[in-house]
């Protein structure tokens, strides 16, 4: 095929590439009307409640076209969002995408991008019934709308932590943000540090485990960075915490460029964002469960600090001095 006859979005149209995703689309029990309808029709389970999020990223806010394989970014548009269902205990279940495409987008990287959701999809059996596309003048939009379901017993909320209890959170804190930071000073970045940037793992099994055998109290995802997501919980559950610097989970690959300057290096790991991983709170009488709990499902987690009566979070040091953080987390709007 030569360039002037291959496919392009003006060629194939809006409804073009409606019917080029949708027939990529495989079928669910739960869909009953899917794409191609005004509205899709899904069937919650017997007793079950709806979760829905939503989520944008846009081009140059979040991701750079420069350094997001088009593939991955699919995989990571739905992953951050199938993370917010698992933060409640929820099962995902549906999702609507809604695509602003610049129209020089070539159709190759759209087919690669909606690959990548899709596979995202099959390996959490959440089913793609819808959404909306049109013509961007700034950049690629992408907005995910997830559903998921969940009996009202088994979700949880950022605001059940209690003083005394444990301050928990999966895998390692910082890759991410470290990653992105070299990426903008134009460094090499390790494979290790890159897929934790461009590919993150929702915890949807550690999620659901924690929350079938009734350990969590509170939970929240890790995206904005561990102080500010927990701070959430404080907000909501009316307490306060102290989280310590020499209990953060920290990967080997960020380890080791913690000579350089440490202090940076670890508001990177507190602060940095888009780790997305849980940070969960529990009794201390449940310790033991937990590590029994996350055991079974594969995923380290660590104990990095307590819930507190006071309303401040506070971070201290290795020697019990304060550490100052100098930041909160991410925040779009400073």
């Amino acid at each position: 095929m030569t360039p002037s006859s291959a496919p392009t979005l003006a060629k194939i149209g809006e409804f073009g590439l409606i019917s080029r995703i949708s027939t990529c689309v495989p079928s669910y029990e739960n869909v009953i009307t899917g794409i191609g309808d005004d509205a899709s029709v899904t069937a919650l389970s017997p007793g079950m409640q709806l979760l829905t999020s939503t989520d944008m990223l846009l081009e140059d806010v979040h991701f750079r076209r420069s350094w997001h394989d088009p593939l991955l970014l699919g995989r990571k548009s739905l992953a951050v969002s199938i993370s917010d269902i698992a933060a409640m205990g929820g099962i995902p279940r549906w999702a609507l995408l809604s695509l602003a495409l610049p129209p020089a987008l070539p159709l190759a990287f759209i087919d690669d991008f909606v690959r990548g959701f899709l596979a995202m999809a099959t390996e959490h059996r959440v089913a793609l019934i819808g959404g909306d596309t049109c013509s961007s003048r700034s950049g690629l939009a992408i907005s995910v709308t997830i559903m998921g379901e969940q009996s009202p017993s088994r979700i949880l909320r950022r605001s059940g932590a209690k003083p005394d209890d444990d301050i928990w959170v999966t895998g390692t804190l910082g890759d991410a943000a470290l990653a992105l930071n070299m990426l903008e000073k134009g460094e090499t970045v390790s494979e290790d540090l890159l897929h934790r940037l461009l590919d993150p793992s929702p915890r949807v099994s550690a999620a659901l485990a924690l929350t079938e055998a009734c350990l969590a109290t509170a939970m929240i995802d890790v995206s904005d960075g561990v102080l500010a997501d927990y701070g959430h919980i404080a907000d909501l559950s009316s307490v306060g915490g102290c989280l310590n610097l020499a209990d953060l989970p920290l990967s080997p690959a960020f380890r080791k460029h913690m000579s350089a300057d440490s202090a940076t290096v670890c508001r990177m790991a507190l602060c940095g964002g888009e780790d997305y991983e849980l940070c969960f709170t529990a009794r201390p009488a449940m310790r033991e469960k937990v590590a029994e709990c996350m055991k079974k499902c594969g995923i380290a987690v660590t104990r990095i600090g307590i819930v507190t009566s006071s309303p401040e979070v506070t971070v201290v040091n290795p020697d019990g001095t304060p550490f100052n953080s100098q930041a909160e987390g991410f925040n779009h709007f400073t």
